[in-house]
């Protein structure tokens, strides 16, 4: 059957509608300038900072982060092979407090190292860009640690992640495209409770999750005596750097094996900077303690001052009720004197009049009475009915009948 003219012409016309919609469609999801988000280049800021640190576009990345500043640090390989702060970008949000991840639910952002490969890149997230960390780790899943899908992400909000602007997160992800692009296989990202330093590390000492610190702390200081990011490993449930084990695999949850070692050079001269690291934290330790002491007894003081008082100021009530009650029980009497005999009256009211002293004298002591000092309340005052004198009777005999007789004549 031969197709009509006009119907030819709705037909292209309907395609054609379609072409600009899915041009509209392809526009917001690659951004007004037509180019997909994880693909735009680098702002002209950041390319300029490099050539200024004398750092190749392309050369490898690393990352330290700190949740107690909110500070997401990326480095970049120098040419001459150490590496330099390139940026530094406010994290928006992470959750929950300092400390490691422990269990699925706890909303807790990670704490430890964490190795990032093209594979965890995400360029379709529904968070703008984002990386997965990689949690847990072989060191996490030693210790049975448990989470998934937590991230580095834009969108600004978290639960389990550390969340960025949009603007910090299109950054990162495509300094870390470009090191990729350039050959790096992987970078490390480093996650921190705080900056590693010995006046930290005392403000911190009676955290529960100091020891865990500690040996965070050590992984940075072969990054602060290096500038390089340290090679980490993990064997006996604990984190290892920059060791060498003449071959033989590390094993996250066995003995780490007895002929690993550090570099001479390099574990001396980490060690020479923990034993300075130990002076300045040993003395702050030292007056925090003395400081701690001192807010103690303080505290203690003031409380003992306060019991005191209100021990004070419980009795001081305890007595002014006790005046209230007695006043009560007393003002019952000039009632029954005035009253001229007939007490019913007086007697009657007395109760609720003692009642109503007594439930002023607990207020005085904040509306219950002193504790291990009850209120004395007097026994129930029983009206006293007094009866009428008796009146006498006539005589009976002679003034009995004469007074009848007159009655009767009268």
């Amino acid at each position: 059957m031969p197709i009509s003219v006009p119907s030819l012409r709705l037909r292209h016309a309907l395609a054609a509608l379609l072409l600009i919609l899915a041009g509209f469609v392809l526009a917001a999801c690659q951004g007004s300038n037509g180019i997909p988000k994880d693909m735009r280049p680098l702002p002209a800021k950041l390319t300029a900072r490099m050539e200024k640190l004398n750092m190749d576009p392309k050369a490898p990345i690393y990352i330290r982060s700190y949740k107690e500043t909110s500070e997401f640090e990326v480095w970049k390989q120098r040419r001459d092979g150490q590496y330099a702060l390139l940026s530094t970008y406010q994290i928006c949000k992470w959750s929950g407090k300092l400390g490691p991840k422990i269990r699925e639910g706890d909303r807790q952002a990670p704490e430890g190292f964490y190795t990032i490969k093209p594979g965890q890149m995400n360029p379709k997230s529904n968070y703008f860009l984002s990386f997965n960390i990689g949690f847990p780790n072989a060191f996490d899943s030693a210790l049975g640690r448990t989470g998934t899908n937590l991230m580095v992400h834009g969108a600004c909000s978290s639960a389990g992640c550390y969340s960025m602007t949009d603007e910090a997160a299109g950054e990162i992800y495509w300094l870390a495209r470009d090191a990729f692009l350039g050959g790096q296989r992987s970078f490390e990202v480093h996650l921190y409770p705080f900056r590693m330093t010995p006046e930290n590390m005392a403000k911190h000492r009676n955290d529960p999750n100091m020891e865990f610190w500690v040996m965070l702390k050590e992984g940075s200081d072969h990054f602060e005596v290096t500038r390089k990011p340290p090679v980490v490993g993990v064997c006996n449930r604990r984190y290892v750097f920059d060791v060498d084990t003449g071959g033989v695999p590390l094993n996250a949850s066995a003995p780490c094996p007895a002929n690993m070692s550090v570099p001479v050079w390099l574990d001396a001269a980490v060690k020479e900077k923990q034993a300075k690291d130990q002076v300045v934290f040993a003395s702050l330790s030292a007056k925090y303690d003395a400081e701690d002491k001192i807010a103690a007894e303080t505290a203690a003081a003031d409380a003992q001052k306060l019991a005191a008082k209100t021990a004070t100021d419980q009795q001081k009530a305890v007595a002014e009720a006790q005046k209230s009650v007695d006043a009560a029980t007393m003002a019952v009497e000039p009632p029954v004197a005035a009253a001229g005999g007939d007490a019913t009256a007086a007697y009657t009211a007395a109760p609720a009049l003692v009642e109503a002293n007594a439930a002023t004298a607990s207020v005085a002591v904040g509306g219950v009475p002193a504790p291990g000092v009850p209120l004395p309340v007097p026994s129930p005052i029983r009206p006293v009915v007094v009866a009428p004198p008796p009146q006498p009777e006539a005589p009976a005999g002679f003034w009995g009948k004469l007074k009848k007789k007159l009655a009767v004549s009268g």
